[in-house]
């Protein structure tokens, strides 16, 4: 199976999905003939034209509000944001309309919007680059939240937003953008509510998902090397979550870590941890470890950023507590 990067799978996803479907449009800013800040809508002018790919002024109030709109009223708009850390911008527009329109219409119009934007960090690009905002949009009815961590599920997962009647918010890792992997040619989709099991193991459960599935799978590899089997399960969908494949891992293995970027008060891991003890709890052999950030914001300078996202070394002492060695 050929190899493409994680932003080539996403192209090829819009392509794809413009092609099927001409309702289907892009804006944001730079995404035309520059081809996007992390080339992940490069060629799409080119084909597409001014019409379906347009790009924005520096106003992502406005042109994410312009997108609710378009979506109300018979298009499918995906909406780019360059940096997801300017999402803040437009939270009037993503929380109390984007969201709630649906229900405060009953169901008579649909909000058919995908949001993209590069998060994390890892890259030395300061506090007001390098965020983690899952979790805010999880908390919110209406909204699903889908951070993809391999090029393969990028793709899958993007064209299942697409055609999607929800509004998505549809998170890509900056460190992920160049990452390689197997993407068939013909088409598939992934749901929007489906976890993976990146990894078999029988004697601890990593729950994770985006950039931090590598540095998961990385660990488990190490552990692997001192006896310890390990588990990782993407979840790809933080809302919906795969309850029951999380529940169905613990089981199996009797302990769980939950590995997140983010800072871990009020969190991804938490909700997880949550379900795990409210339908787990009698079959941990353990308390859940969760590994995150620190609850500062990112530092610019590389060592202490690094001092403050979490680790491959964090990752493997979490586990070796669950396993109480």
């Amino acid at each position: 199976m050929r190899e493409i990067n994680y932003a080539e799978a996403l192209c090829e996803a819009m392509a794809e999905e413009m092609r099927r479907d001409p309702r289907v449009v892009l804006w944001g800013l730079d995404v035309g003939p520059y081809g996007g800040a992390f080339a992940a809508t490069k060629g799409l002018y080119e084909e597409f034209g001014p019409e379906q790919v347009i790009d924005m002024p520096i106003s992502e109030a406005g042109y994410v509000g312009a997108g609710v709109g378009a979506a109300i009223t018979g298009l499918r708009p995906i909406v780019e944001l360059q940096f997801s850390d300017w999402i803040t911008i437009a939270m009037d527009q993503l929380v109390n309309h984007a969201a709630k329109i649906r229900y405060m219409f009953g169901g008579e119009l649909a909000v058919p919007l995908v949001l993209r934007a590069p998060v994390g960090g890892y890259l030395s690009s300061s506090a007001d680059h390098s965020q983690s905002f899952e979790a805010w949009f999880a908390h919110v009815p209406g909204l699903k939240v889908v951070l993809p961590s391999t090029p393969y599920d990028a793709k899958g997962l993007l064209k299942s937003a697409i055609r999607d009647n929800n509004p998505v918010i549809f998170f890509e890792h900056k460190k992920l953008y160049e990452m390689k992997g197997a993407v068939p040619e013909e088409e598939y989709l992934i749901p929007l509510s489906e976890a993976d099991v990146k990894r078999q193991g029988r004697d601890a459960t990593i729950v994770t998902y985006s950039y931090m599935v590598g540095k998961s799978l990385n660990a488990a590899e190490r552990l692997a090397q001192e006896g310890i089997s390990v588990e990782v399960l993407d979840l790809r969908t933080v809302d919906p979550m795969d309850e029951e494949a999380v529940i169905q891992s613990v089981r199996k293995t009797g302990r769980l870590v939950v590995v997140q970027e983010a800072p871990l008060q009020c969190s991804v891991s938490s909700e997880v941890a949550s379900i795990v003890m409210e339908r787990a709890f009698d079959d941990l052999d353990a308390p859940v470890v969760r590994v995150g950030a620190k609850g500062v914001p990112v530092p610019f300078g590389h060592d202490l950023e690094n001092f403050v996202l979490p680790q491959e070394e964090d990752i493997i002492a979490a586990v070796k507590k669950v396993m109480g060695r």
